[in-house]
């Protein structure tokens, strides 16, 4: 049976970098800070905005057309980031980033995210049924971005039927783990979860 969210509310929320995209690559932009401390979110939005406004990096991404491409990138303070190729009609599908919180910024096409405003308990649970009131939509087009903080549970996309679209993401720390969700209305059940390892 599954088991109710019922915890209030969060305030709304960004996003992040996932999934299996069909080339890879490594590359760096110059990070925003110096020093040890830990960056903050608004850090890392600071960060992918002014490496979205980098055109000579976003066009030197491979895209491709039949899945995401990416590119690592040197994000600020030790944090993990990363520049996507989104092709017309793709997406990450439902997951978080666990303890990580994080920022990304469209730098060309349009993107959608879908979220919960709501924190998911850490564990324990394979199946959750979702209140009313606990779905945010935004659209993101080339420039805009957001931060998000740690749990916090979305789905990216690229509805455009013709269009790439490209954006940046950071996250601090570096990513531990991703768990993948699959919902069917408001039921959100865990179906995997990732590890860096599954990603490079």
């Amino acid at each position: 049976m599954p088991q109710h969210v019922s915890t209030p509310p969060l305030a709304p929320a960004p996003a992040l970098a996932s999934g299996s995209a069909s080339a890879s690559g490594s590359g760096s932009a110059s990070a925003g800070r110096s020093g040890s401390s830990a960056p903050t979110a608004a850090d890392l939005l600071d960060f992918v905005r002014r490496t979205a406004a980098d055109m000579e990096l976003i066009d030197s991404l491979p895209l491709d057309p039949e899945g995401r491409t990416w590119v690592r990138l040197d994000g600020p303070g030790g944090s993990e980031a990363w520049l996507i190729g989104w092709p017309p009609g793709t997406g990450t599908g439902w997951h978080d980033h666990a303890e990580s919180y994080g920022a990304f910024t469209a730098a060309r096409g349009t993107l959608k995210e879908n979220s919960l405003a709501v924190r998911l308990p850490a564990g324990g649970w394979k199946t959750l049924e979702l209140s009313d009131g606990f779905d945010r939509h935004r659209r993101l087009t080339a420039g805009k971005g957001r931060a998000f903080g740690r749990h916090h549970v979305h789905e990216v996309l690229n509805e455009s039927r013709d269009t790439h679209a490209v954006s940046v993401h950071a996250y601090y720390p570096p990513l531990p783990l991703l768990r993948r969700f699959s919902r069917s209305g408001a039921v959100l059940r865990l179906e995997q979860v990732e590890r860096p390892e599954d990603w490079q």
